[in-house]
């Protein structure tokens, strides 16, 4: 199994998932034409995706996903929270496929199970993939750590991450009042030092790949969300990586030998 991000953060998120001949999108907040041409840069052909794995309905996650997947009939997968709170955003779609928060599925070659998360949506989730040898989990809308959480991102064999904000950044930021409330509520987006808290509770010694995911611009950077996961995993800061908006090269998971 390997995957990579075609973009992460606020201006649109998609990640690549491909295990066999099965390759998946979780999110699609990045238009078609966009979205197109960083395929390519990782080369995949878009009408080789086999499905879209909505999280939520916030635009920078489905803001591009009936676009691309009318282009491609490509089937889009989405609880019913997240349909009801799409509106017009998954419009036309032909295969629009309800799913359940810790219902698994397969789609090819991949195994999903669909996590259900606290973040300010109808019904968000986040995702573990698995293709009966290795696991990804995939965390990029988050607004506080639960059991639930703990238990079902355990043990994995690669884990991308939400690493949205430094507090003191976003305390002395440029952000209204409300907002700042939103984003550092228990409904809105871990921060540098409550992601390392949950990388500390759920990293174990199969554990190959981090990377810290949807770091915000105005309140965040990549050193201070390297330096948090590398405290809480004792190792070195390079070897967090750290998914832009412009995306992250392929990573490999590599099976688990003895």
């Amino acid at each position: 199994m390997r995957f990579c991000s075609l973009g992460s953060g606020s201006t649109g998120n998609a990640w690549l998932v491909e295990s066999g001949k099965t390759r998946v999108l979780i999110d699609c907040g990045i238009g078609p034409d966009r979205l197109t041409a960083r395929l390519l840069r990782a080369g995949i052909d878009a009408a080789s995706i086999d499905a879209i794995l909505v999280t939520h309905e916030h635009d920078d996650h489905v803001g591009g996903a009936a676009a691309f997947s009318r282009r491609h009939s490509i089937p889009v997968h989405a609880t019913y929270g997240t349909v009801q709170g799409s509106g017009a955003a998954l419009a036309g779609v032909d295969r629009l496929l309800e799913l359940e928060p810790s219902g698994r599925l397969s789609i090819g070659d991949i195994e999903v199970l669909p996590v259900a998360v606290p973040h300010d949506a109808r019904e968000p989730v986040q995702y573990v993939l698995g293709d009966g040898v290795v696991r990804l989990g995939v965390i990029t809308d988050l607004g506080s750590i639960t059991p639930h959480v703990i238990a079902a991102f355990s043990g994995l064999d690669a884990l991308v991450l939400e690493a949205n904000h430094d507090e003191d950044m976003l305390r002395q930021g440029p952000y209204p009042k409300f907002l700042k409330e939103r984003v550092g509520g228990r409904y809105g987006h871990l921060s540098n030092a409550v992601a390392a808290r949950l990388l500390g509770a759920v990293a174990g010694d199969r554990l190959q790949h981090v990377v810290a995911a949807h770091l915000s611009l105005k309140n965040n950077t990549a050193l201070l969300a390297r330096s948090a996961f590398a405290a809480a995993l004792g190792c070195a800061g390079d070897w967090i990586a750290i998914a832009t908006e412009d995306g992250l090269d392929w990573r490999e998971i590599t099976p688990v030998r003895g």
